[in-house]
C-alpha cells in the first residue's frame, strides 16, 4: 500500500486579510515541493466534501450555526482577533473534515497505508464551543469520533506537534480516557495553555517547552513523554496534528527545529502505530507560516510517511 495524499483547491479559496500568516500560498508552497519525482508516487486524491453532520461530533449544533450565520457572502470578517471567514470558508472547512474522515476509513479499510492531509483552515485551537487561533472547526478531533463511530475505535491517540499547545483538542478530550492527547508546544505562547499539570483524566500529557529549545529537547520530550504514553494506551489509530511552526524559521515561535527532526518524529509515530495501531496513521497539516520551512518539513514527514 501506498502513501495517500489528500488536498483540493477549494482551500485556496478559505481567503484571510492581507498579511495574515495563515494563506493561500502555504498550501501553493506545499504543493510545489510534493511535484517533485520524489514524490511520484504519492497517491493523490481530491479531498470529498464532509458530512456535515460528523462537525457535530465535537461541535454542539448551536456553536455550528453560529459558525455557518458568520460566513459573509463577500469580502472577509472575522471570527475573532486571530480568525478570519470569507464566502468558501464553510466548504473550506467542511471538506477539511471530509478529507480527514475519509483518510480515517482509507486506514482502516486497507486502501492506503498512511495518509496525509493539506487543508486549510486547520483545526486544532477550535474548542467545543469557541472557534479561534485561524480555526473553525476542530478536524482532528472529529476524525477521531468518526473512527470510534465508524470503525469501533476504542481508543484513539492525537499527538500534537504543532509550536502552539492546541487547547481546542485538550478541551474537547478533557474528561474523555478513550482519546489520548499529547502535545508538544513552545510555552509560554499562544494560546496560553498546556501546562505539564493539565491531565485531563489522565489522557492528556502536554510536554512544554522553553523558547529557543532545539532537536534535542523536542525529541527528549518525544522519548520521555510523548513515546512511553502511547505505549501504555496502545491505540488503535495515530493522528497526528502535523503544525510545522516549531521550524526555525517560522516567524511565529521561538523554537528551533529542522526538517530533520519532523522526519525523526514521523518516524517515531510510524513505528508505535505498527506496534499497537495496525499500522493506522493519519496526519493533518496544521501550523507552519515560513513558506521554506513549510515546504521543507511537509517534505521530510511525507517521505517518511512513503517509507513506511
Amino acid at each position: 500500500m501506498t502513501t495517500r495524499l489528500y488536498t483540493h483547491p477549494v482551500f485556496l479559496e478559505h481567503l484571510t486579510p492581507p498579511g495574515h500568516p495563515e494563506r493561500p500560498d502555504r498550501l501553493r508552497a506545499i504543493e510545489r515541493v510534493l511535484d517533485d519525482e520524489a514524490f511520484s508516487a504519492l497517491d493523490r486524491v481530491k479531498a470529498p466534501e464532509g458530512d456535515e453532520a460528523t462537525i457535530l461530533y465535537a461541535h454542539p449544533e448551536d456553536f455550528v450555526a453560529r459558525i455557518r450565520a458568520a460566513i459573509p457572502e463577500s469580502g472577509i470578517v472575522s471570527i475573532d482577533a486571530d480568525t478570519s471567514a470569507s464566502p468558501k470558508s464553510w466548504q473550506a472547512a467542511v471538506t477539511a473534515i471530509g478529507a480527514a474522515n475519509a483518510a480515517v476509513d482509507d486506514v482502516f479499510e486497507g486502501r492506503a497505508a498512511n495518509v496525509f492531509v493539506a487543508a486549510r483552515p486547520p483545526g486544532h485551537h477550535a474548542e467545543k464551543t469557541t472557534a479561534m487561533g485561524f480555526c473553525l472547526f476542530n478536524t482532528a478531533a472529529i476524525a477521531a469520533r468518526y473512527a470510534q463511530k465508524k470503525h469501533q475505535a476504542e481508543r484513539v491517540a492525537i499527538v500534537d506537534w504543532d509550536v502552539h499547545h492546541g487547547n481546542g483538542t485538550q478541551d474537547i478530550f478533557w474528561d474523555d480516557p478513550s482519546v489520548l492527547y499529547c502535545s508538544t508546544h513552545q510555552m509560554p505562547l499562544y494560546p496560553g495553555t498546556g501546562a505539564k499539570s493539565e491531565t485531563g483524566v489522565g489522557n492528556i500529557v502536554n510536554a512544554p517547552l522553553a523558547p529557543s529549545t532545539g532537536s534535542e529537547t523536542f525529541r527528549d520530550a518525544f522519548l520521555s513523554r510523548v513515546l512511553p504514553s502511547i505505549d501504555a494506551f496502545a491505540p488503535d489509530l495515530i493522528i497526528i496534528s502535523a503544525g510545522f511552526d516549531a521550524h526555525h524559521r517560522d516567524p511565529l515561535a521561538e523554537i528551533n527545529l529542522t526538517e530533520d527532526d519532523f522526519d525523526w518524529a514521523t518516524g517515531q509515530l510510524i513505528d508505535r502505530a505498527g506496534r499497537h495501531s495496525g499500522n493506522r496513521l493519519v496526519s493533518l497539516l496544521e501550523g507552519g507560516y515560513d513558506l521554506q520551512g513549510l515546504a521543507f518539513s511537509v517534505a521530510a514527514h511525507v517521505g517518511r510517511l512513503m517509507k513506511g
